[in-house]
């Protein structure tokens, strides 16, 4: 590789979608030299580079050598897999590979003032609803803050996001730290870092189980001894990982953890934060959840008792994550559109004792059997797109009924048969366990069609 003349230092910013976009206009606006690749060139991201004044390479067209050249750095997308060409070249070049959220805390440490303060938020399920829940407690409080990273909202426009009079529209931030940006971080850290579980997953992202691990565990790496590293006390990998943290450690979930539940009441060491039944909604999953966003905010002071008892009250949790959309003929039927994993599903699974489960999608690589691991909770199960055969397969090798175990491929035929199946005592359950791409574009349109056709069925009953 040869040698760049000027002393602006350059950035390949690999893959233009959301993130992409953000990442560059950020380097632009610190000032570094930026070219954009990606191997899908589509008109929409041909516009934005346009937009940016940057380059967008194909990368076919291209060689990774040649696309690195007088680079110092190299920003994948999140898409972007440990296995792509562009990573392994980066680093047999010895080229930094830094992810958005690395980018946004180095920026946030040279802030005058100082950094404002950070919570990060790790799990293989959960993250999302945690994140937002961190975040509305701290509004309770009075903090403006954002949740920022494997969200809408990258870290890096987070950071520079001001109000109509131009002052710094936020006090903190709330980082949901999926494992694809925690894998490029060596040095980011946040005040507070829960992390609420470990499962296998993205196995088509990460080499192995134990390079996915190894990025989660980043979410403690980087703390200090003024840190606190928050760990879930019933998952033992998590636990491994919290007794190496160098922050001051603290768990919650299990009776005898930090932040427990004790006599109907969500409890941390400094007493009663709120009544469990002030939660709207009190699954396992709900209570966890309660349990590490009220530590987060709690250990770093950023909140009081009081303000954490009030955001839990007043939390509604975001779609698609076990979301009860509709009662037909006493029939409960449940968005879980989110369970994109076979640990989200089996948990949401546990919720209930009598279900029609609608699974199935698009292959992650990981096991599919602790969804059947409880046959007796099937009162019918339909199998959608690409896993289905194997879906099919796995709950009646399980003990479920052969005669109610189908593999219909779609989401109407499996409304369809969902309605047919469903008796008293049953709820109607969308948990697919795996991902959506081999049908929809993501999970949430996975979950809007399935409102949908929900909703028409409703009608057409009512009718």
């Amino acid at each position: 590789m040869t040698a760049r003349s000027d002393n602006r230092p350059k950035v390949l910013v690999y893959g233009l979608a959301i993130a992409g976009v953000s990442t560059v206009r950020a380097l632009l606006r610190h000032g570094h030299d930026v070219i954009a690749a990606d191997d899908t060139i589509t008109p929409e991201r041909l516009a934005a580079a346009a937009e940016l004044g940057v380059e967008l390479i194909d990368s076919s067209v291209r060689s990774v050598d040649e696309l690195l050249d007088g680079c110092s750095m190299l920003c994948p997308a999140p898409g972007v897999s440990e296995t792509h060409p562009i990573i392994e070249a980066a680093l047999a070049c010895g080229i930094e590979i830094v992810s958005e959220i690395e980018l946004a805390y180095r920026w946030e440490q040279q802030r005058p003032g100082g950094p404002r303060r950070m919570l990060a938020i790790t799990a293989t399920d959960g993250k999302t609803t945690t994140t937002k829940l961190a975040v509305h407690l701290l509004e309770a409080a009075g903090i403006r803050s954002i949740d920022a990273g494997n969200t809408d909202t990258p870290l890096v426009d987070a950071l520079d996001a001001v109000d109509e009079a131009g002052n710094e529209r936020y006090d903190a931030f709330v980082v949901e730290c999926s494992s694809f940006r925690l894998a490029w971080t060596p040095t980011f850290r946040a005040d507070a870092a829960a992390w609420l579980n470990l499962q296998p997953d993205h196995l088509n992202w990460h080499r192995s189980m134990n390079a996915y691990e190894a990025a989660k565990a980043q979410v403690f790496a980087n703390q200090t001894a003024a840190d606190v590293a928050i760990g879930f006390a019933e998952d033992p990998i998590v636990m491994a990982w919290l007794a190496q943290a160098p922050g001051r450690q603290c768990t919650f979930g299990a009776p005898d953890a930090d932040y427990r539940v004790d006599d109907a009441a969500l409890v941390g060491p400094n007493g009663t934060i709120a009544p469990l039944a002030s939660l709207r909604r009190r699954l396992p999953h709900d209570v966890t959840n309660a349990l590490a966003a009220s530590a987060l905010v709690l250990e770093t002071g950023l909140a009081n008792a009081a303000a954490v008892a009030s955001g839990l009250a007043t939390f509604v949790g975001p779609p698609h994550r076990l979301e009860r959309i509709a009662t037909i003929n006493g029939i409960d039927w449940y968005n879980d559109s989110k369970a994109t994993t076979p640990h989200a599903a089996t948990a949401a699974i546990r919720s209930f004792e009598r279900i029609v489960l609608i699974a199935g999608g698009a292959d992650k690589g990981v096991a599919l059997s602790s969804m059947a691991a409880e046959p007796e909770r099937f009162s019918g199960v339909i199998g959608l797109g690409a896993t289905a055969p194997h879906i099919v397969e796995l709950f009646i090798a399980a003990g479920v009924n052969s005669e109610r175990v189908v593999d219909v491929q779609t989401l109407e035929r499996a409304v369809t048969q969902a309605a047919e199946w469903a008796g008293d005592g049953d709820v109607v359950l969308l948990s697919p366990g795996c991902a959506s791409l081999d049908q929809f574009p993501n999970f949430e349109v996975r979950g809007d069609t399935f409102r949908r056709l929900v909703a028409a069925l409703s009608q057409e009953v009512s009718a």
